[in-house]
């Protein structure tokens, strides 16, 4: 059996490239897909805001390309200097690729139960968890 670290990453390369395939049609990555969801869920959020809620999932200079990248296509703007908002077209464009994103998360979990998929969400938050605190309270194994 190979380690938990390989099924990470394969299935992330995995989710991303067919996810970066899918909505390329759209003009969207799925960072940038990410990042609109973001600015969907908090009503005139951040830049920072989005930088933090995505800090995980890539780096920063990824994060705020993508960022430009939704101001520059129309999905977002600033309604004041600071914030971000989804613009009405925004909207309907995220709901269009909601349809997709639904498809694609059906199509990924195919003979995985909702209890599997629960279990495996929850083992892998409790792991980040363990290594999170390890790493701030300087815990390393010798």
């Amino acid at each position: 059996m190979k380690p938990i670290g390989y099924w990470l990453n394969r299935t992330d390369k995995a989710l991303t490239c067919y996810m970066n395939g899918m909505l390329e049609e759209f003009g969207l990555t799925r960072i940038a897909w990410q990042v609109l969801n973001v600015i969907q869920d908090t009503p005139e959020a951040t830049d920072t805001e989005v930088l933090s809620a995505l800090a995980a999932n890539a780096d920063i200079s990824t994060l705020t390309a993508a960022i430009d990248t939704v101001l520059s296509d129309g999905w977002a703007h600033r309604p004041v200097p600071g914030r971000l908002a989804l613009t009405p077209g925004g909207r309907r464009h995220l709901a269009d690729v909601a349809v997709r994103v639904d498809a694609f998360r059906e199509l990924s979990t195919t003979g995985v139960s909702l209890d599997e998929y629960r279990t495996a969400v929850q083992v892998l938050e409790r792991m980040s968890h363990n290594l999170e605190k390890a790493t701030i309270t300087g815990g390393r194994l010798r």
